[in-house]
């Protein structure tokens, strides 16, 4: 019975055969109406933005690592192999080069880096330095600028009255070659010289990096990490342990001045100076080979000084106007720059010396008629031959009132003397003070003059060089202070007067005299052909609280070629950052023979090389560089200098090598000798 009623159950609870057909077609109709759906959605669905945007960062990432793995898995020799095979067989590093020849390391070599070329590690900051002991803040990466700028901007920065540190702060040069070989990661400063002296076999103990505090004015440097009694003992000890032979001192731009600088203060009597005697330069020094020197300081100083800015900064603020003076991720970045840079008083030591006489007035300048672009190759003996090919094309340009070096206006720089008429601005009542809670902090001189005293600088309208100290002393009157207690600009009349036994002297090569040293030899090493900048257009800015009121005017323009006017800057030649004028008037006439600035007699050589920027992306930054940095991998300069280490003279290397008009030039320049 129970089965009975079981099967009958079973039977019932089984499906028709109709139920069953029906479910199944059910389930057929619920999967194509899903599948359609499906389609559906993908065809209404778009490819977005967002997509492209992935899919772009993601081919980007995927390229970049396979870049890099095949970077890292190639040969060391494999781009040489590839560059060789486009522009054909590269010539021996010099290095290479004067070993085959036989050269040996001989004297000594000191290298003095120039401004900002030398790396400043934190020793002590405040609570936002937290964790920087001993890092970099200036050099390598600069990765503490991006992450924290304003602390950045603060420990860079000394103090506004003493020019010292900060109290709570100690940034402190680097020590070693490694000071300044190279500036960032892959940015050679001296680390290509430093490899081809290796080549011949210079080691650390007979290469010195003088590494200091390029912020600093020359004599503290002194006063607060006596840079400049370590220098001269480690000369003194290099000369002891290398059998008695002679130190071949490399300077590189700034580092020039700082120099000239050490060579008066190490005969000068302690305590103001080293104490080493008259005699000292004579006993310790072969040479002294100047590289990119501002022997007489440069107009880009002025413009640095004046607004913060150069060429390239003004012409990157008439792109992106406003940018670089709006409140952009918390920092003003003009503002905080001149804040920063203004309490460096190193930057005072290359304002232009020597006034009007050495750079020109109103109406004149020894490089009136300067043509861009008129290359001429001249003999080395030929120090004061005709060089009047540019004549007939000088006479169809406009004149260029090179002497001028802020003009207030394209028409201004170009109208005669007689028809400008000035307002001293001299006099002029400062107030009306414009800074306010909204400047953040990035307080700076101008903030003390008001609207008259920057309206009274526009309405002089043109500043010559012999009125730019007045100018700055106007509108940077505590820099200024500070400055003149350390530096000195004009021309000397009698260099025997006890006054410039004073150390704010010692830079200036028109106010005071090389050592008594008839061995030594100086060289005046630098490039030309490169247009650099000599004298700037100006505009006075709409009036605000924060802004600096004055900028170089990029809408002055000649809109040629060939033009010495671009972007508002007047150019003439030299290596991009310093005039041939100032790198090479000292060595062409100033020094030349027995002079009341060289009363030994030193020898001095003029050593131009010419620009020729890299044929391709594969050379690099190029070995024919004539550019200020860049030329401390150019093969001549680096020949030079490892013949003169290995014991050649200057009449060996063959005299002066010139291809600029700087003999021409300097004759023009009415200096008593």
């Amino acid at each position: 019975m129970p089965l009975i009623r079981r099967r009958k159950r079973s039977e019932n609870e089984k499906p028709s055969t109709s139920d069953s057909n029906s479910q199944e077609e059910d389930d057929k109709k619920k999967t194509v109406t899903e599948e359609k759906s499906r389609d559906k959605s993908k065809k209404d669905k778009k490819w977005s933005c967002i997509d492209s945007c992935y899919w772009f960062i993601g081919c980007i990432c995927t390229v970049w690592w396979i870049l890099l793995f095949l970077y890292n898995a190639m040969p060391a020799s494999f781009p040489q192999y590839v560059t060789e095979a486009i522009t054909g067989p590269l010539p021996d590093p010099p290095g290479i080069k004067l070993a085959k020849e036989g050269l040996k390391a001989k004297h000594p070599v000191v290298f003095m880096p120039g401004i900002v070329t030398c790396g400043l590690e934190l020793w002590e900051g405040h609570h936002c330095a937290e964790g920087l002991f001993r890092k970099r803040l200036w050099g390598g990466t600069f990765g503490e600028v991006y992450k924290r700028p304003l602390c950045w901007v603060e420990h860079m920065s000394l103090d506004n009255e003493t020019g010292l540190d900060p109290p709570g702060i100690r940034v402190r040069p680097v020590s070693g070659l490694v000071a300044a070989d190279y500036f960032a990661a892959g940015y050679f400063v001296w680390a290509v010289l430093i490899a081809n002296l290796a080549r011949i076999g210079y080691e650390e103990k007979t290469m010195y990096m003088a590494s200091y505090d390029w912020r600093l004015s020359f004599q503290n440097t002194e006063v607060r990490d006596q840079t400049l009694s370590r220098l001269k003992s480690n000369i003194e000890l290099m000369v002891a342990t290398n059998g008695g032979k002679k130190v071949v001192v490399i300077p590189h731009s700034m580092g020039v001045l700082y120099f000239l600088h050490f060579m008066k203060w190490v005969e000068t009597p302690t305590p103001m100076g080293g104490g080493g005697g008259s005699d000292w330069c004579a006993k310790h020094i072969k040479a002294v080979m100047n590289i990119g020197g501002p022997f007489l300081g440069v107009p880009k100083a002025v413009s640095g000084l004046f607004s913060a800015e150069a060429r390239d900064i003004a012409v990157a603020r008439a792109i992106a106007p406003g940018v670089l003076d709006k409140d952009v991720f918390h920092i003003q970045t003009l503002q905080h720059i001149m804040k920063m840079s203004r309490t460096w008083d190193s930057t005072m030591s290359m304002i232009p010396k020597g006034g009007d006489t050495i750079w020109g007035g109103l109406d004149w300048s020894p490089e009136e008629g300067f043509v861009p672009g008129n290359k001429k190759q001249r003999n080395n003996d030929s120090q004061v031959s005709a060089q009047n090919e540019a004549g007939n094309l000088v006479s169809e340009r406009k004149h260029v009132n090179y002497g001028r070096i802020i003009s207030f206006g394209k028409d201004l720089a170009e109208a005669r003397s007689s028809e400008i008429e000035r307002i001293d601005f001299r006099d002029a009542v400062k107030g009306n003070n414009v800074a306010n809670t909204s400047c953040r902090n990035v307080w700076t001189e101008y903030h003390d003059m008001g609207f008259g005293g920057i309206k009274a600088v526009a309405e002089y309208k043109v500043y010559t060089a012999g009125e730019i100290l007045d100018l700055l002393e106007f509108v940077a009157p505590k820099m200024m202070a500070r400055g003149s207690n350390h530096f000195s600009y004009g021309i000397a009349e009698n260099l025997d007067d006890p006054k410039y036994k004073h150390y704010k002297y010692w830079s200036n090569p028109l106010e005071t005299k090389l050592p008594n040293a008839p061995d030594m030899e100086v060289y005046s090493m630098y490039g030309v052909g490169i247009p650099t900048e000599r004298a700037y257009v100006y505009r006075l800015t709409p009036s605000a609280e924060c802004h600096i009121p004055f900028q170089i005017d990029t809408s002055a323009d000649e809109g040629e070629d060939d033009s010495c006017l671009k972007d508002g800057v007047f150019h003439v030649d030299g290596d991009e950052t310093v005039p041939v004028l100032s790198a090479g008037f000292m060595c062409a006439k100033g020094w030349r023979g027995k002079t009341r600035f060289n009363p030994s007699g030193i020898r001095t050589y003029n050593r131009e090389y010419e620009h020729a920027p890299p044929a391709n992306f594969l050379e690099g930054r190029g070995s024919l560089s004539g550019a200020h940095v860049d030329i401390m991998g150019n093969f001549a300069l680096l020949e030079d200098i490892i013949r003169v280490a290995a014991g050649a003279t200057g009449e060996e290397l063959g005299g002066d090598q010139v291809y600029s008009d700087i003999f021409k030039w300097s004759e023009k320049i009415n200096l008593p000798l």
